[in-house]
């Protein structure tokens, strides 16, 4: 990271370049060693009372005293992807919650307020594109009266890390006493080389339905009620993958679901029991989720995986996808 400018470092940025996306570096002291350097990118998303708000990829804004500032600069925002398809994150946020659609929801403005009895967070939470047509005191007073009324806990979905991202709305909902729950990446790749992969996709069963041998395998609700199968069910073109067991009467080897909808497929609800891994049947259900994909005329995929998921990163990494951005998911105090 470079700041100099003839040799000499400068800060080059001011309150005025709030809402620009900046690096600089800070000092603190080291002990013994003296002064210590650290470096941060993000949006500037405050300058007030002498301190820095800087909300980075992260979504966790850092603050910083405007007195220990060796040098910062405005920098232009991420570089584009040279891999897979381009995306804004606009187009890409309102595909992702056309696959994880709501029991019920109701309009806030431009934000879109969500319910389905607390299955996933994604179906659960506040959907803020744009603004609440109110101010935001009384926009997150309304969000927790209308959750409340429902019995469930108040969120707010959230993102960061590509251009028109929500680094400013995550800067003050932390001040508003909210707190990052669950942080996940939201990747991209071309959909073709995921269909030829060379992936035993001959046990692979689609279907439009949900049946029990699937949900028995999915392992994220207690009880699978209307509202599961509405929120799964949901979606332009709803997929299905399942791999039986190796004896009959067993529960689904591995499972998927993907989400077609016009250029996009979207893979989800992937799992392989545990007896089962390193037998290649996660990439062969995302194989023949794809071949069906691109049979509809998708040409990009896309999934969401929480950022501690080290195991599906790997797998991804390996299929060409890119992270576009991340999501985060705030509560209510």
């Amino acid at each position: 990271m470079e700041f100099t400018m003839g040799g000499r470092a400068e800060v080059r940025i001011t309150p005025a370049d709030v809402g620009k996306r900046v690096s600089v570096r800070r000092r603190s002291e080291g002990g013994a060693a003296g002064w210590r350097f650290t470096d941060t990118v993000g949006v500037l998303t405050s300058w007030n009372n002498h301190v820095l708000s800087i909300t980075p990829k992260s979504g966790e804004s850092v603050h910083i005293a405007e007195s220990s500032l060796v040098a910062g600069k405005v920098v232009p925002s991420a570089p584009a992807r040279r891999r897979g398809p381009s995306a804004t994150f606009a187009e890409l946020a309102h595909v992702c919650a056309r696959a994880w659609q709501p029991v019920e929801s109701e309009p806030l403005g431009d934000w879109q307020l969500r319910a389905a009895e607390g299955f996933t967070r994604r179906a659960n939470s506040v959907l803020p594109l744009g603004d609440p047509g109110v101010p935001l005191d009384e926009a997150l007073a309304r969000v927790e009266r209308w959750y409340e009324d429902r019995g469930l806990p108040a969120y707010i979905q959230t993102a960061t890390g590509a251009e028109g991202t929500q680094e400013n709305l995550c800067a003050e909902l932390e001040e508003h006493g909210w707190r990052r729950e669950v942080t996940a990446q939201v990747r991209i790749a071309a959909l073709a080389p995921i269909g030829d992969l060379d992936a035993d996709v001959a046990r692979v069963r689609l279907s439009r339905g949900i049946d029990e041998a699937w949900l028995s395998r999915y392992q994220r609700f207690d009880t699978p009620g209307p509202h599961v199968l509405k929120v799964l069910g949901s979606g332009p073109s709803v997929w299905f993958a399942t791999v039986p067991g190796d004896a009959a009467g067993d529960a689904p080897a591995a499972i998927g679901r993907c989400v077609v909808d016009g250029r996009w497929a979207g893979f989800m609800a992937v799992e392989v029991d545990a007896a089962y891994r390193r037998r290649g049947l996660a990439s062969a259900v995302m194989t023949a989720l794809a071949r069906q994909a691109l049979d509809e005329g998708a040409s990009a995929a896309w999934l969401q995986v929480e950022a501690d998921n080290e195991g599906a990163h790997a797998l991804y990494d390996r299929m060409g996808f890119v992270t576009h951005h991340l999501y985060h998911h705030f509560r209510s105090a």
